[in-house]
């Protein structure tokens, strides 16, 4: 009896939600089943402003993935950019590590032992060696994709950072996103899509995709490297000192064997300056000799490279003096970047927690042990325990003058 009324509930409900869209027979794009998670059927997740599009949705097929130039394009970046690639080397670095404390004194220690010894990759061991590739694969691409490979027994046997040229990520509707592997050209589906999940930076409304950090450096940098490319061509030219040696006949009998004289100069010339010692040059006539060069000015480069990495360093996020960049800065403002750089890690943390909480959830479910635990990040420097415990005994110095005072208004009383 109970089970007519909920089908008769969840049958008004549907045919409501089809004429609110104006629909007859057709299923709402980013519906899902009851039960099943599949698209159409009764509306139990329904997104009222996602797309209308019936085609963007269908299968996953027409739903645009990210491009693979764009990667290509962020890994070109990263090799050709030192300070990019030293900032995200500094982020994944400076974004520390983390403990799983449990209850239960016995849990604590195997999971400990067995974050700490998992293989990973193939030649890693520990979390800690997941995670940073991981967060290296986030920053650089936007997304990340992970799996959790389960041994013959029915334990976690491995973790694998999976490459996003071997998956592909398809929205099936403005609820649900599917990751597929590629075999031979085609998109397959995973036999255990629950043991790979993956993680977006940023992602923009409406898409499942998370954004590069590097996203809006390509114009900047291909400034910098325009600079760069015009520095090393003008020391190409100009630091390898070339001479110009200049020759000028005078009377008549000069200019008949001048082709001569001209030859026999050069030929000396190229025989001083080939010698390891240093030898000199003698010559009869009006000859004189240039440094070919000498008189061009190169142009001042240190404010235009300047004012291109203070773009990139905006935007990585990192305080200049972590980079090496020594521009001037007082005392306070080094404090606040400080400052600004722990929120940037906590937002990174914030991230990876999820994935970290999948792998210990379904170690405690395949050991079968209850799920109590907690994850503690460790302090991202010792200048925040620093202030931390100052910030403690300010606290309990203020809880005290207050109780202080407090007791003496009431002796008064």
């Amino acid at each position: 009896m109970d089970t007519e009324k909920k089908k008769n509930k969840w049958s008004a409900f549907w045919n409501r939600s089809r004429k609110r869209n104006g629909e007859s027979g057709c299923e709402i794009p980013g519906t899902l089943k009851a039960g099943s998670g599949q698209p159409g059927g009764i509306p139990v997740k329904a997104v009222q402003t996602g797309s209308r599009d019936p085609f963007r949705f269908y299968g996953g097929r027409f739903s645009p993935t990210p491009d693979p130039g764009e990667r290509r394009l962020y890994k070109a970046l990263r090799d050709h950019v030192p300070i990019i690639d030293a900032a995200i080397g500094k982020i994944i670095r400076l974004a520390g590590g983390f403990q799983v404390t449990c209850r239960n004194p016995e849990e604590q220690r195997l999971i400990s032992q067995f974050l700490c010894s998992v293989p990973v990759n193939g030649a890693q061991q520990g979390i800690q060696s997941f995670l940073d590739s991981y967060l290296e694969q986030l920053l650089l691409y936007g997304t990340a994709v992970g799996e959790i490979v389960l041994d013959a027994e029915g334990h976690i046997g491995a973790l694998y950072n999976a490459s996003l040229d071997d998956v592909e990520l398809r929205q099936e509707s403005p609820l649900e996103m599917k990751i597929l592997t590629r075999e031979n050209g085609e998109a397959k589906p995973l036999p255990w899509p629950e043991l790979v999940f993956s993680t977006a930076l940023c992602p923009e409304p409406g898409t499942p995709w998370g954004v590069s950090i590097l996203r809006s450096l390509p114009f900047v940098t291909e400034i910098l490297l325009k600079i760069y490319r015009s520095m090393g061509i003008n020391w190409e030219r100009v630091g390898d000192v070339r001479f110009a040696v200049t020759y000028k006949p005078g009377n008549d009998g000069d200019r008949a064997f001048a082709r001569e004289r001209a030859s026999q100069i050069a030929g000396e010339w190229r025989k001083a300056m080939q010698n390891e010692a240093p030898s000199d040059f003698v010559a009869v006539g009006d000859v004189s000799i240039q440094t070919i060069g000498a008189d061009g000015k190169i142009l001042d480069s240190e404010v235009p490279v300047r004012q291109m990495l203070e773009q990139i360093v905006a935007k990585l996020g990192l305080p200049p003096f972590l980079l090496g960049l020594s521009w001037s800065s007082t005392e306070r403002m080094s404090s606040q970047q400080a400052d600004i750089l722990t929120s940037e890690l906590e937002f990174y943390r914030r991230l990876l927690e999820p994935a970290i909480r999948k792998i210990c959830g379904l170690w405690f479910r395949l050991e079968g042990k209850a799920q109590d635990y907690e994850i503690l990040w460790d302090e991202i420097t010792l200048q925040d325990e620093t202030e931390n415990a100052n910030a403690r005994w300010l606290n309990a110095r203020a809880l005290q003058l207050e109780q202080t005072l407090k007791k003496g208004e009431e002796g008064k009383a």
